[in-house]
């Protein structure tokens, strides 16, 4: 490709923000860590309210994605700050531990609480993936029953499930594909849709082995 060919390409960029959410000591430091930092630590304190993290991706030759991520302490969803955590987010992983199954328990209370205070522009609840971590040890419930968990995740809303694990780095790559093709999606049809209306989806632009599955949902 010539230099005037490239110049000619517009560069898009864009800033989504994402929610990280799930019980204390489900992995949700680690799922991060490992993801932007591309490591793994046995040694995390546990995150007191909301850290942040910022995975860039180069998605193709012309769409530049920040990811900002949103780390937010298990304990928050017993608070009043969630609400404004949550504010602005355009998806979510929730991640429960598959070794202790009353983490998967709390997921459900958690997509409660998650659709409850965050919506689209257009209403709908944002895009949500189910990280089933720490898939490199014994896994107890039904994420030992793939049918079932589709079956779950198809009732609940989720876009999809994945077995992840942070130490094995397993899956994490590709859950954050899938819901970032699903943000994408989402911010194609709505900014068609407001053209007409001339306000912006707010995903903003910054100028903003082991299983996975996917729901038909």
């Amino acid at each position: 490709m010539s230099n005037a060919n490239q110049s000619s390409i517009q560069t898009r960029d864009h800033l989504y923000k994402i929610l990280v959410i799930g019980d204390l000591g489900s992995g949700k430091t680690s799922i991060i860590k490992r993801y932007v930092h591309r490591f793994f630590s046995q040694h995390y304190r546990a995150t007191i309210g909301v850290d942040f993290a910022l995975k860039v991706l180069n998605w193709d030759e012309s769409t530049l994605i920040r990811l900002q991520l949103w780390d937010i302490a298990g304990q928050e969803r017993f608070g009043n700050m969630t609400r404004v955590y949550y504010k602005e987010a355009v998806g979510a992983f929730i991640v429960f531990d598959v070794t202790r199954k009353q983490t998967f328990d709390s997921v459900q209370n958690w997509k409660q609480d998650l659709d409850s205070k965050v919506q689209l522009p257009d209403g709908s609840n944002i895009p949500c993936v189910l990280l089933a971590n720490k898939c490199d040890q014994q896994k107890e419930g039904i994420v030992t029953n793939p049918e079932k968990m589709d079956e779950y995740c198809k009732e609940s809303g989720f876009h999809a499930w994945y077995e992840t694990s942070a130490k094995d780095n397993i899956n994490i790559d590709e859950a954050a594909r899938s819901l970032v093709e699903k943000i994408l999606a989402y911010d194609a049809l709505l900014n068609n849709d407001s053209k007409k209306a001339s306000d912006q989806f707010s995903l903003r632009d910054s100028d903003g082995q082991k299983r996975g599955k996917t729901c038909n949902c």
